[in-house]
């Protein structure tokens, strides 16, 4: 398992949960879509001394510009599960992932499929980190099927 100690792990972490914010925050009255969590007090919960700010705000540039995008091919590559009945933990890794290893390519891929699969055994249920490797490995193996 990863450490919250690598800076670009900790990112990850960082942008999972803001993105897991984001998507929560939609759902809520007016009057509370204010509150919202720092990056210090993400920090501070999470015990991460450093993290890589670039990459954070990368992620999160990327997912939030493409997900409509990301969330059709995910659809496509587990359409037993439809995306609203994806848990919104394994829905937001899978987007980290595949916006930042298939879409924006600013990490190898295979990178990004195993730092998903490191989430998704941090943050995930018992089974996310399977889902997450199964669809992300599927993905993988039929690039040319996706417009990426």
């Amino acid at each position: 398992m990863k450490y919250s100690q690598d800076p670009r792990h900790a990112a990850r972490i960082l942008a999972l949960q803001k993105l897991f914010e984001q998507n929560f925050k939609k759902n809520q009255p007016e009057n509370k879509r204010h509150l919202d969590f720092s990056e210090t007090s993400l920090c501070s919960i999470n015990r991460i001394k450093k993290v890589d700010k670039e990459l954070c705000e990368n992620i999160l540039t990327s997912v939030n510009k493409s997900y409509e995008k990301i969330d059709k091919v995910i659809a496509k590559l587990a359409p037993e599960r439809p995306i609203d009945e994806v848990s919104r933990i394994d829905l937001q890794i899978l987007r980290i992932a595949i916006a930042e290893g298939f879409v924006e390519k600013f990490t190898p891929n295979k990178v990004a499929i195993d730092e998903a699969i490191e989430l998704a055994k941090e943050f995930g249920g018992e089974a996310s980190s399977k889902f997450v490797n199964g669809v992300l490995g599927t993905l993988l193996a039929n690039l040319d099927k996706y417009n990426l």
